[in-house]
């Protein structure tokens, strides 16, 4: 049985329209498209936000036998132009566009649907359901392949270890196109009670009187919006119909997580960091609550059915479980085929605590090498960091600086490089500093470090 229908046996399960008024649906009521099924698997383009007629369509695509790629709709409209040049999609659903050139438009229920006028012979393996971009952002054609089994495994995996209850109202306040926000709305549609779609922005001055008129028992966010909210004030108040918090999508910097941390052991509230990468679907392991105090900083434990292992040369965290993905799709040709690896490279270092605990300790890629040795961005964040009190950005540049970026600019850039310099015994004459208005963000909310090494040449 598909997910489609495992969600169907919901009988708890509303979606709330915000941009409606308010108005709410049983998942039966929701004007699903009509989409003629084909003998041959056919690709979708659907440029999703967190609307609820995302959802519509996410569903609708969802229960036929197609292939859909989610992406988001603000991409540029040159780059949107390049992929759909690139992996000919037979339907395309984009709200941000009434006219697609070569397209035949027309109204589905309501929602315009641009439609390819002949079926494209292209060859998609029976197994893949969804592809979802490894980027995010408007620099990569490449997408990672998800079957259906990926998907229902992992919220599976998510839904044993989060509180999620059927009297439960959620904020999809991630779009559906990033891995998060997909994971939130499939798990909340499995078994949870209420789902808000629709322009739900945490860090809007909107988001907390609708927290408080609909009763959020849950809010999910990346590092950057938690880094928002302890800047805002998020502690200063409490928010009675808050039962947990989920945080993913990257390294919460530490004094911030033990903030929260402390926040949510005093308030009764439970906060799940999470650990997980799109290729895994979206999650590979948490840290349960009652060790957020005790293993702060760790990524904490597999997921159910999940099975860590470090690589022994390098101490790269490796995964092994039933939502890893199917392979990368950077042509039209690699839809052809779906193949598990026997174990996914994450690309961060790890070390194992004698309890089971995991943590992060980098990235592989995450390194510059100057005066021909290696040198961990990530170490040198937490180091500026902790001397400057405030969140510091690292990148290297062409193995010959290492930019540290600050918001902040009240610090003093010689004192800082000073203090750098002298931790790390990196030579001060390669250090540099950038001081930036905001980090530049992914269209996932994560910090865009290739846009901080262009803000820098720029200067």
């Amino acid at each position: 049985m598909g997910l489609f229908e495992e969600v169907g046996k919901n009988k708890n399960l509303v979606y709330v329209d915000d941009n409606d008024h308010g108005r709410e649906y049983f998942f039966n009521e929701l004007p699903f498209l009509k989409i003629e099924e084909s003998k041959t698997k056919q690709l979708a383009f659907l440029y999703l936000d967190n609307s609820l007629q995302a959802v519509t369509v996410f569903w609708s695509y969802m229960r036929s036998n197609n292939a859909l790629a989610l992406l988001s709709p603000n991409l540029s409209g040159d780059f949107k132009t390049e992929l759909e040049n690139l992996y000919k999609p037979h339907y395309i659903y984009d709200p941000t566009r009434a006219e697609i050139e070569n397209y035949d438009s027309s109204v589905n229920n309501g929602l315009n649907i641009h439609t390819f006028p002949v079926s494209h012979p292209t060859n998609i393996n029976g197994k893949i359901k969804v592809l979802l971009s490894t980027s995010g952002t408007t620099g990569s054609p490449k997408f990672v392949k998800l079957s259906e089994e990926n998907l229902l495994a992992n919220a599976d995996s998510i839904i044993d270890y989060l509180p999620i209850r059927k009297d439960d109202v959620t904020p999809l306040n991630l779009p559906v196109f990033y891995s998060y926000g997909l994971s939130i709305l499939t798990t909340n549609s499995l078994v949870g009670g209420k789902v808000v779609c629709g322009g739900i922005d945490v860090l809007s001055r909107t988001f907390w009187p609708k927290m408080s008129s609909y009763g959020y028992t849950s809010i999910a966010g990346v590092p950057f919006v938690y880094e928002m909210l302890d800047r805002i004030g998020f502690r200063k108040s409490t928010y009675p119909s808050l039962r947990y918090f989920t945080v993913a999508g990257g390294k919460l910097e530490q004094s911030i997580l033990k903030n929260f941390a402390e926040y949510a052991h005093n308030h009764n509230v439970s906060f799940f960091v999470m650990y997980g990468q799109t290729e895994a679907t979206a999650r590979m392991s948490y840290l349960p609550p009652v060790k957020l105090l005790e293993k702060t900083g760790s990524i904490g434990i597999p997921i159910k059915n999940g099975v860590f292992e470090l690589e022994h040369e390098t101490g790269e965290l490796c995964y092994h479980g039933p939502n890893v993905f199917g392979g990368y799709v950077s042509e039209p040709a690699d839809l052809a085929t779906y193949e598990q690896p026997g174990f996914l490279h994450t690309g961060d270092l790890a070390r194992v605590d004698a309890d089971g605990y995991y943590y992060i300790m980098g990235r592989l890629k995450r390194f510059v090498k100057l005066f021909g040795n290696r040198v961990n961005l990530d170490e040198v964040e937490a180091i500026a960091a902790t001397y400057s009190g405030s969140i510091v950005r690292c990148v290297g540049v062409n193995d010959k600086a290492l930019v540290m970026a600050l918001t902040d600019n009240t610090i003093d850039a010689n004192t800082l490089m000073s203090y750098v310099s002298e931790k790390t015994k990196i030579h001060h004459s390669v250090l540099k500093i950038v001081f930036m208005d905001e980090y530049p963000l992914s269209q996932n909310g994560k910090v865009d470090y290739n846009k901080i090494v262009d803000l820098h040449e720029a200067k």
